[in-house]
């Protein structure tokens, strides 16, 4: 895989910006964002939407232990 241009890389980010922006909007609902998913799909190198996926998981986890905190879990532990 040879290196994106800068312009390749604008529209990668363009259509996940569209990609997540519609996830927002629609309460993380994959099924009602499937032309956004394509079009970052085609756009973005496999490596990179994957990439990019954990990173919005990540960023939600974070986003929730932000303004939740941390709530260990209730089930009991080996001692």
């Amino acid at each position: 895989m040879s290196a994106p241009t800068m312009e390749e890389r604008k529209a990668c980010w363009g259509a996940r910006d569209e990609f997540w922006q519609c996830l927002d909007r629609h309460a993380d609902d994959a099924s009602k964002c499937g032309k956004q998913r394509l079009s970052f799909e085609s756009r973005c190198p496999q490596q990179w939407v994957k990439y990019f996926d954990r990173r919005r998981d990540f960023l939600k986890y974070k986003r929730k232990l932000e303004t939740e905190g941390y709530n260990p879990s209730e089930a009991p532990g080996k001692s």
